[in-house]
């Protein structure tokens, strides 16, 4: 017969009194229930009226009990490796040895948490036969006043297979326990492993967040850096204070860009990512946005008719997440026709009302655009518009963009205004 593995056990399942270990207090508490057990019937037997012949019967009854009792002690620890050997051999030693009823019991609680009914039931069968044979062949020829009729049979086995369905609850009782806590235990570190995994998802989240704003204004920066820089090579009309204020142009703004770019690599390097958040803008910037956009050369109108109050629209009425969103896509947008498009002139739309949504439209021909200073093209990752595709889709909305019917290039946004 192969025995199968033990159930789960868990040292929480089963607390120490005192803070004796399991092990040691279970098995003080087999030798106490066992030396109380044959106390009591050595108490019983000896007070009853001795014959010599008797008294050899009984002293050898109560050594022999004592020796499978200690015998059952012995064979205690062997209860997890061979749960039914040792509790069928500790049941049948049972109607010869009150001293082992304590280790008996034990054994067949480790048993029942194997929840084997076919365990059980021999367990049983077998604790059955014993208590008829204690109660009607053995106690009768150790005590003349033990009562060996059917009834006082039927009545002992009876009560021996109560206490026998207590262990086996009690065994259950354990394993489903044991079970429980190990769920538990492991739906705790499972949410654990969860929660940190979340945790850094989150992180690497907000950290990419971060970058990606930080991406947008850099590559706005350093356009312009590049636009001014091709300026002064080529250009050799410009006065000197007009050569010193496009130096000082392409200084400011390769300052901001190499600060921008330490906040870039501190969001990449550190685990604490809103240590580099910054004050993120805003529409009602736009504005400085375009003037810095036409101090590089770049013709940009802006046609805000399409807003409430078309004569004089307030911006600052968009705020939010919706405010970012579009200043982003305006400003990426600016910065894709200055790489593609270089010197044509660029549209910039927007309209909508609260409640539905604001529709933002970047167009600039592609056929009519003139040689950027320095004689090529700026250098582009190609990412650009994909990232406002997914900022946009973020927000809730869409973005679209190629070439119209007309052979301008356009952009058109879609995002939800809240009322």
């Amino acid at each position: 017969m192969t025995t199968p593995p033990p159930p789960a056990r868990d040292p929480a399942a089963a607390p120490s009194p005192l803070g004796v270990p399991a092990p040691v207090w279970r098995f003080l508490l087999a030798v106490a229930l066992g030396a109380a057990a044959w106390i009591t019937q050595a108490a019983v037997l000896l007070s009853e009226p001795l014959s010599p012949a008797r008294t050899d019967r009984v002293g050898a009854a109560l050594l022999l009990d004592l020796l499978l009792g200690a015998a059952a002690l012995a064979v205690l620890p062997l209860r997890r490796r061979y749960p039914l050997a040792v509790a069928c051999l500790l049941v049948a030693a049972a109607p010869l040895s009150v001293a082992g009823l304590g280790a008996m019991t034990l054994t067949v609680v480790s048993m029942a948490t194997y929840r084997r009914r076919r365990w059980v039931v021999l367990v049983g069968a077998l604790t059955a036969a014993g208590g008829a044979v204690a109660a009607g062949v053995y106690r009768p020829w150790l005590s003349p006043a033990a009562d060996g009729r059917a009834a006082s049979v039927a009545a002992n086995v009876v009560v021996i297979l109560l206490i026998f369905t207590a262990a086996v609850a009690t065994g259950y009782y354990v394993a489903a326990r044991r079970e429980l806590l190990a769920s538990l235990r492991e739906r705790a570190l499972t949410a654990e492993r969860e929660r940190a995994l979340a945790d850094r998802a989150a992180r690497d989240a907000e950290r990419t967040r971060i970058a990606r704003e930080m991406h947008d204004d850099l590559a706005h920066r350093i356009s312009l850096v590049a636009l001014h820089a091709g300026a002064l090579t080529f250009r050799e009309d410009l006065s000197r204070a007009e050569t010193a204020a496009t130096a000082q142009t392409i200084r400011a703004n390769a300052q901001l860009a190499l600060v921008e770019l330490r906040q870039v690599l501190g969001v990449l390097r550190s685990g604490q990512p809103s240590g580099a958040e910054r004050s993120q803008p805003a529409l009602t910037e736009l504005p400085a946005l375009l003037a810095d956009a036409r101090e590089a050369g770049s013709v940009v109108r802006l046609d805000t008719s399409g807003l409430p109050g078309a004569t004089a629209p307030d911006l600052a009425a968009i705020t939010g997440a919706l405010s970012l969103t579009s200043f982003r896509i305006v400003q990426e947008a600016l910065t894709n026709a200055r790489k593609h498009a270089p010197g044509a002139p660029v549209t910039v739309r927007l309209a909508g009302t609260p409640g539905e949504q604001l529709r933002i439209e970047v167009r600039n021909p592609v056929g009519l655009t003139v040689a950027p200073p320095g004689g090529s093209p700026l250098p582009s990752a190609g990412v650009g518009l994909t990232g406002l595709g997914e900022r946009a889709e973020l927000a809730g909305g869409v973005l679209r963009f190629g070439l119209a019917e007309d052979g301008d290039f356009t952009l058109l946004a879609r995002l939800p205004w809240p009322a």
